[in-house]
């Protein structure tokens, strides 16, 4: 099994609940949540990330 790196956002400060992602085999991205990274690992394409990002920031 390949040991997936995960990546934090800059913009979650220390203690909060953020959301973490890893690329792993080409056209698959990996989402989980910090408090229990191991619990859900919900996987995406990169289009709909890209998607989820942009819905994300037009909110903000």
């Amino acid at each position: 099994m390949t040991m997936l790196m995960w990546h934090k956002s800059s913009y979650c400060g220390e203690g909060d609940s953020c959301i973490h992602v890893a690329a792993a085999a080409p056209g698959t991205v990996h989402l989980t949540e910090s408090s229990d990274p191991t619990a859900a690992i919900l996987n995406t394409t990169p289009d709909a990330f890209a998607a989820l990002v942009r819905a994300a920031k037009k909110e903000a």
